[in-house]
């Protein structure tokens, strides 16, 4: 059991998307330097003054790359430390490394099981141990001081893991969010595919019953037949390429859309009133994307009445263009502290994504949250039936 974990441990990948130099880095940098040049200044007790500034620097300037060479930084930290040690254990003057410059040790040690592998936190453990042993040996440490120093040094690093664990976390849960949406995306296309599939096949059979008598009705039925399989493939072709994931199976209950969100927004229990606009022409989308329209307008109204503070109302607009559908869910509640982008938005955003389209939140231009996507609808026949672009 043991030995798997260690394993596990081992062979953890770094954490995706570790972020570049930001702007605290360079606050970091200026506050370090600054604190470098107080000791400098303000200590009488550094024996060797020019090697405690040269020291301190390094160690503030190690802290750029502290995310994307996380063992590296730790290594050259504690090897500056100990060959000053060194130096000191050989000339016996006081260690010229005060407390304040040693604080950005701690970073280093946070960022190590933060951003770094499993090989990379192992053998950054063991270069952090190794240090904290050579410093007792090299300063004559009692071994209760030096217990205490060391679990203080450490819990940087017991932090960094737990904030690494929860991001994983939070971002599988993400992950497990987009592929329901991706599976309700395959339910969906599946109803339309059998719908569209039926109607072909019963044309068919039309077309050979008459076939032998009237010929042109068969031509017309073939017609059908290729008019049916074009709608089909409006349908798939925006949603196919992307899906991974088979649904464990198919509700073949039609879902909700455009139509609905009359009985959405008048279902009695909201706190707030809630103000629906459908303009333009919102007649014949693909079921795809009515379906999102729907969700879209769902998703927003319940987070507004659950997270809005102080509002009193929400917009909802639904405009049908020729090439796409734009919607927007806006309340008039205070300015969010806080993102309240969740798990449910970030479905949508995946549904949209599918699509072929786009879902931006965010706080509004004045007051409250406000969600804006657009979907493609796709070209249209002379019937009002999305065709499939050639």
């Amino acid at each position: 059991m043991l030995r798997d974990d260690l394993r596990t441990l081992w062979n953890e990948p770094r954490p995706p998307g570790a972020p570049g130099r930001v702007w605290r880095d360079w606050v970091v940098l200026a506050a370090g330097l600054a604190g470098v040049a107080a000791e400098a200044v303000l200590r009488d007790d550094l024996v060797w003054p020019p090697v405690a500034v040269a020291l301190g620097v390094w160690l503030v300037a190690l802290t750029l790359w502290r995310r994307t060479h996380p063992l590296g930084t730790v290594v050259l930290a504690f090897a500056a430390v100990s060959a000053v040690g060194v130096a000191t254990l050989i000339g016996d003057p006081p260690a010229p490394v005060g407390p304040y410059t040693g604080l950005i040790m701690l970073l280093l040690v946070y960022a190590l099981p933060r951003w770094g592998s499993g090989r990379e936190v192992v053998v950054g453990a063991a270069v952090i141990v190794a240090g904290v042993l050579f410093s007792s040996v090299t300063d004559g440490t009692p071994l209760v001081e030096l217990l205490v120093g060391f679990a203080f040094l450490m819990l940087p690093g017991v932090v960094g893991a737990s904030v690494r664990f929860r991001a994983v976390a939070r971002e599988r849960q993400f992950d497990r969010v987009r592929s329901r949406e991706r599976e309700q995306l395959a339910r969906e296309l599946h109803d339309t595919v059998a719908h569209h599939v039926s109607a072909m096949v019963i044309r068919a059979q039309a077309g050979r019953v008459v076939a032998g008598n009237d010929p042109s009705a068969a031509v017309e039925a073939l017609e059908g037949v290729e008019e049916e399989g074009a709608r089909t493939l409006e349908e798939m072709r925006a949603m196919v390429a992307a899906l991974r994931d088979r649904g464990a199976g198919a509700d073949l209950a039609p879902p909700a859309g455009v139509a609905d969100l009359e009985r959405l927004v008048r279902a009695p229990g909201g706190r707030l009133r809630v103000d629906l606009g459908l303009d333009g022409d919102l007649e014949a989308l693909p079921p795809a994307v009515d379906a999102a329209v729907y969700r879209i307008v769902q998703e927003s109204v319940t987070n507004a009445m659950r997270h809005a503070a102080d509002a009193t109302e929400v917009v909802v607009r639904v405009t049908g263009e020729p090439r796409r559908v734009r919607i927007t869910v806006a309340d008039d509640g205070a300015r969010p502290g806080r993102a309240r982008d969740g798990y449910g938005l970030a479905g949508l955003r995946e549904r949209a994504t599918l699509l072929g389209g786009e879902l931006r939140a965010g706080p509004g231009p004045d007051r409250g949250w406000r969600v804006a996507a657009e979907l493609p609808r796709g070209r249209t026949d002379s019937g009002g039936h999305p065709r499939p672009r050639r």
